[in-house]
C-alpha cells in the first residue's frame, strides 16, 4: 500500500494537483484527519510494508450519518475525489459513499487474498506468497530432519489463492482449499501415499477457510488414523501480512497508483483499476466485490502430479 500511496501522490504532483492523505482510512474522513502530502512526504516508503497513513475499521462509516459527516469534511477540505486502497470492505464503503454523495472514487485493489474480480493480482498477494514460501522452506528443514508431517495454515479467509500457489512453490504433499470438496479419506490417502513413497518430509498447506475444519483438529484426526505419524501444526497468521513488498508488488502498486489518479482526471468514478493480461483495466466497484474470482484449478492438478 505504501508503494501505491507514493505513486498516487507523485502522480498528482506531476500533474500539478494538490493531494492530501487521510489518516486511518474512512475513520479519518469522519474525524477530519487530513495531512497535506507532496513528493517528499512519500520518500523512502517504497520498500516498507503496511501503510504509513494507517488503517482502521470504522463502524461509524457504516451508518448514513457517519458517511454524511465524512462527506462534509471532504467538501470542507475542498477534495475533488478519493483514491481508496483496500479490499471488499473498503470498496463496499467507497461504492456507497460515491453513490450517496457523488464524490468521485477510484479503487486500488489491496488485499493479500487476491479475491477481487477485475484484476489478475491484488496488491500484497505476491509478497504474502513469497513470505509463505520462505517460511515453508524453513519448516521443511525440520520436517526432513525428523521425518515429520507438518500442517501449515495460511490466510485467505474463504479463498485458497495463497494456499494453492504456495503448495506448488514449496512442493507440498497436499493442499486443503475452500474451493475443493476434499474429504478426510482423500487426505488420509494422500498422506499414506507420501509415506509409502518414502518421502522424508511431508507438508500439507491448509487454507484457513477450508471445509474440513480447524487445522489442529485435522492434524488430530490424522494422528488418530496414523498413530506412528508425528504430525505438527504451524499457523503463519499475520506474519504473512508484513515485511518488505516484493518487486512485483512494487511495480503493480506503482502502475495502479498512476492509473487511479489519471482515471480521476478522466472523469471516472465508482470503479476499481486492476491489471488483466498485463493491461490496466477498470471494473465497477460493485462488480469487483460481488463477482466470484475463480481459482486456477489447473494448479491443483499440477501440485498433485508433482507431489509424488
Amino acid at each position: 500500500m505504501n508503494a501505491a500511496i507514493r505513486a498516487v501522490v507523485r502522480t498528482a504532483v506531476y500533474y500539478e494537483r494538490e493531494v492530501v492523505g487521510v489518516i486511518r482510512g474512512f475513520q479519518g474522513l469522519i474525524d477530519n484527519e487530513f495531512e497535506p502530502l507532496d513528493s517528499r512526504s512519500v520518500k523512502n516508503i517504497l520498500n516498507l510494508g503496511g501503510t504509513f497513513l494507517k488503517s482502521a475499521r470504522s463502524d461509524a462509516f457504516r451508518t448514513k450519518e457517519g458517511r454524511e459527516l465524512a462527506y462534509h469534511n471532504c467538501k470542507k477540505a475542498d477534495l475533488d475525489g478519493l483514491v481508496v486502497i483496500g479490499g471488499n470492505g473498503s470498496f463496499t464503503g467507497a461504492h456507497l459513499f460515491t453513490k450517496e454523495f457523488g464524490l468521485p472514487v477510484i479503487g486500488i485493489p489491496g488485499t493479500i487474498d487476491n479475491d477481487l474480480y477485475g484484476t489478475d493480482f491484488t496488491l500484497g498477494y505476491d509478497s504474502a506468497t513469497n513470505v509463505v514460501t520462505e517460511c515453508v522452506d524453513k519448516i521443511r528443514d525440520t520436517a526432513s530432519s525428523h521425518n515429520r508431517l507438518f500442517f501449515v495454515e495460511v490466510m485467505g479467509r474463504d479463498t485458497g489463492f495463497i494456499a494453492l500457489r504456495t503448495a506448488v512453490a514449496t512442493g507440498a504433499l497436499d493442499v486443503i482449499l475452500p474451493e475443493a470438496n476434499r474429504t478426510m479419506e482423500e487426505l488420509l490417502s494422500e498422506i499414506a501415499r507420501g509415506f509409502a513413497n518414502r518421502k522424508t518430509s511431508n507438508i500439507v498447506l491448509v487454507a484457513e477457510g477450508n471445509r474440513l475444519g480447524n487445522t489442529f483438529e485435522i492434524a488430530e484426526r490424522v494422528k488418530d488414523h496414523y498413530p506412528f505419524i508425528d504430525a505438527k501444526v504451524t499457523i503463519l497468521g499475520h506474519l504473512q501480512r508484513g515485511g518488505s513488498p516484493s518487486c512485483f508488488d512494487r511495480v503493480l502498486a506503482s502502475k495502479l497508483g498512476v492509473a487511479a489518479v489519471e482515471a480521476l482526471f478522466d472523469g471516472k468514478t465508482d470503479v476499481m483499476c486492476g491489471v488483466v493480461n498485463n493491461e490496466v483495466t477498470f471494473t465497477f466497484l460493485q462488480k469487483a466485490i460481488q463477482n466470484q474470482v475463480p481459482l486456477n484449478m489447473d494448479l491443483l492438478r499440477i501440485s498433485k502430479i508433482l507431489s509424488i
